[in-house]
Formats: structure tokens, sequence, C-alpha cells
């Protein structure tokens, strides 16, 4: 490696602790250097590349859409040339941070219980992750692989599809019993429907009326911000929910939850994808091993009967 080349990896590996530790203190602490060389650093990468990657303040630093790009480019190529090295020194299994962000339900109820069995074949591997229904940026939020319910986006990311699941609209049989059954879609404008306060790319729930879809708004005295607060409000009695069977499977199962409806149900299914930036055969181990371990698991939960193979 020339001298040159050395130092726009320098230069590189700098920029991207500043943006991980948030203040160049922080990350001259973690480089060994000082701040004021690490300050200068990042400011010769500015001036090499002839665009501003940060916004600078007393109180924070903000990256620019620039800086975001250039950011999310060098992540790639440092842990690239990471492993290249590990792979060079027979070091090549996966070790590192995998950032993941997932679905409350699904997470709850699919990616924690792996977490043990993943950890302990890959013990070099940490995970830090986020439930939360929201779709959020991964760039911005700086996520490696996210695990994502329903109709995708166009956008850069690829996608993994690990299974699809029905659709159905639930109460509790306490709920039913104290408001009667809706038989017909007019039927449920006397029933409570438990909606979502965030948006979403399905906005109503869809029914089949003589040959043609019927959407009706899930409108009620509950919204709430993830679909297993939705459950729970089914479970208690609160009103009608609709979820995908992954989630609510079990709940039918057990006879505490009970599908409605079910003579209109157009049968639509939520399709559920991992989720991440760059392409397959690019990816770190740590991710790729996450990616693979989760797909192996999916096949598992496919023979549940509550999601189907992709």
């Amino acid at each position: 490696m020339s001298r040159s080349d050395a130092n726009r990896a320098a230069e590189m590996e700098t920029f991207v602790r500043v943006v991980e530790r948030g203040d160049f203190s922080a990350a001259a602490r973690a480089l060994g250097h000082s701040p004021s060389a690490v300050s200068k650093l990042v400011t010769r990468l500015e001036a090499r590349l002839g665009a501003q990657l940060m916004t600078r303040t007393t109180r924070r630093l903000q990256l620019t859409a620039e800086g975001e790009a250039f950011y999310e480019r060098a992540t790639r190529i440092l842990a690239d040339l990471d492993e290249a090295e590990r792979e060079a020194a027979g070091g090549a299994a996966p070790r590192g941070r995998v950032r993941v962000n997932c679905s409350v339900s699904f997470g709850q109820m699919y990616v924690l219980p792996l977490t043990a069995a993943f950890l302990a074949r890959f013990p070099e591997v940490t995970l830090d992750i986020v439930l939360t229904d929201q779709v959020v940026d991964l760039v911005e939020q700086r996520a490696d692989v996210a695990i994502r319910i329903g109709p995708l986006a166009s956008s850069r990311l690829v996608a993994r599809k690990l299974g699809q699941s029905r659709m159905a609209v639930v109460a509790s049989p306490e709920y039913l019993a104290r408001h009667g059954i809706p038989q017909t879609v007019e039927d449920l404008e006397r029933h409570p429907r438990i909606g979502f306060n965030f948006t979403r790319t399905v906005r109503g729930w869809p029914f089949l009326v003589d040959g043609r879809t019927v959407t009706v708004p899930p409108i009620g005295p509950v919204r709430v911000g993830d679909g297993e607060t939705s459950r729970l409000l089914a479970l208690a009695g609160v009103g009608l929910a609709r979820h995908a069977l992954f989630h609510i499977g079990p709940d039918i199962a057990a006879g505490t939850l009970v599908p409605v409806l079910e003579d209109l149900n157009p049968g639509d299914i939520e399709e559920i994808h991992a989720v991440f930036v760059g392409r397959p055969g690019r990816l770190p181990a740590r991710t790729r091993a996450f990616l693979d371990f989760v797909a192996e698991a999916a096949v598992d939960m496919n023979r549940s009967g509550w999601t189907t193979p992709p």
C-alpha cells in the first residue's frame, strides 16, 4: 500500500470513528490521537473530496447527505479490509457488532429466542437489537440488518425473504360474548377496531364483498405503536385487531383469540424480509452469519404453520 493509500485509509477510519463516537474527543481516545489531529484528518479528507461531510456545532455533529453516503461506503470498505486480513491470517471467524432492527412482535416471538444459540455459535459477535414497528432508515440508524413485515418500499436495500403469513381479524371470546360476533362489514361500525399511530403501507382492513375489495379504516378509542401492544389489547377484550398468523396463531390455537369475518377474508399476506445495505457477496462476515442463521431458523418457523416458506 502506498503512502497515499495509507493516508486515505487513515482518513477514512478516523472519519468513521468520529461518526460512531459522536465527537472528536471520544474518537481521538479510541484511536490514540489528539483531538486536534483527528480534526485535521477529517478536514483534510473533506478538502481532498471537495465536499463537506459533517456540520460541527458546540453540542453535536451532524452528517450531511454526502457524509451519510461516504460513511455507509467507508464502513463497508473497512469491514472488508478487516475480514481480508483475518482470512489471510487464518482467523476468518465472524466477529464484531451486528446492529439489528426488528418489529416488536416478530422480534419477541422469533428473533430474541434465537439469540442464545446464535451467540453460542459465534462467540466473537455481539448483537445490538432494537425492537420497533416504525420503519427506520438503516443508514441513519447505522443498522446492519432490519427484519420487516409487510410490503417493502422501493429502495436501495437488498431484501432476503424469510417467509409470509396470512392476515386475520380477531377478538377475544369475552369481547365477542359481550358485543356479539360481526357478520358483515357494516357490523364493524359498532365495534372498536384497534389501529396504529404510525404510517403503514396498508392503511385499512380489506374485505372481499361480492367480488370486490372493501377497505374499512381501523377506528376506535385506542391506537398503538406496535403490533404486540395491539395483540395484548385484543386479548384484554378492548376490541377487534388484525394481525398476521405468525403473531396470533398460537392465541387462536389456545382459544384466547377467535377469527371473525373469515368468509370475507381476501387472503392477503404479510411478507417477512430481512433487509440490509450492500451486496450479498460483499457483506462483513458477522452480518452474513446473522442473516444465514435467521434464514435457517425461518425454515422451522415455517414448519409451525403460522408462516409459509418464501
